[in-house]
């Protein structure tokens, strides 16, 4: 595989990869007209690729049922699900990694933990098993967006997540494992090495020479600071969408 398969691109060894969240769409939310068509206009540019902790069905819910066609890299969890232009690649997985027997003491720290939490609400799906790693949720990710906006706030005055974070780093210190702070609500648990810069596995031969990443969370800590920061990256920090958009049309002259 080499860069001759984007020989259609003004800028075929150029690849730019987009965190979901709040930097494709809003929290959570669906994609807009204009990011789509802005999305459009940069691959004729350079080659075009999304990187998140959702599983790939929650990815289509915001970027369209489409999302094999309009991008060239489909990077779910991390990577560990992984399209190259709509034909999977070979993926890995969180249950493998870390066996039964430990899983089953994280999740049961975790459920205690959430049980002596004084937050305002607690609703469902405290804890979600995906391919690569859990998303654990204090609130719960069956709150309404009412609810999860103001949790957000809350968490952010009372360091909920972040002193979460803190205690299971001190009781699994041995598990090979890392947490990183994502979205409004909750925090992924998952392999060292495992978070976004995993999808670059994907990319080795394939010729690129610059790859850009756009995320809103490169904060350390947040879900999207390594990869931001590694060294084969040109990384970009984003508020919204539509910063997003800005960003590009001002980077790649759209």
């Amino acid at each position: 595989m080499t860069n001759s398969d984007w020989a259609d691109r003004e800028n075929p060894t150029t690849i730019c990869l987009f965190d979901v969240d709040g930097t494709l769409t809003p929290a959570r939310g669906v994609i807009t007209k204009e990011v789509k068509d802005t999305l459009a206009a940069l691959r004729k540019k350079c080659v075009v690729g999304f990187v998140g902790g959702s599983d790939y069905a929650k990815q289509l819910e915001q970027l369209g049922a489409n999302a094999k066609e309009m991008f060239d890299f489909c990077f779910s969890e991390n990577g560990l699900t992984a399209f190259r232009k709509g034909e999977e690649l070979q993926g890995n997985s969180f249950i493998q990694f870390l066996g039964e027997d430990k899983y089953t003491k994280l999740v049961n720290f975790c459920l205690r933990y959430i049980a002596d939490l004084e937050i305002p609400q607690k609703r469902g799906t405290f804890i979600e098993f995906r391919k690569g790693m859990i998303n654990v949720s204090p609130i719960g990710r069956n709150c309404s967006r009412e609810e999860r906006n103001e949790y957000e706030k809350f968490d952010l005055k009372n360091n909920i997540r972040k002193d979460f974070v803190k205690a299971l780093e001190k009781e699994f210190s041995d598990y090979g494992i890392k947490f990183s702070i994502g979205g409004q609500i909750s925090f992924d648990v998952f392999p060292i090495g495992w978070d976004k810069t995993y999808c670059l596995r994907h990319l080795k031969g394939e010729g690129f020479e610059k790859i850009h990443f756009f995320g809103d969370k490169t904060f350390e800590g947040g879900n999207d600071f390594e990869i931001y920061n590694h060294p084969d990256i040109t990384g970009h920090t984003v508020k919204t969408p539509d910063d997003t958009v800005r960003i590009l049309k001002e980077t790649f002259s759209l």
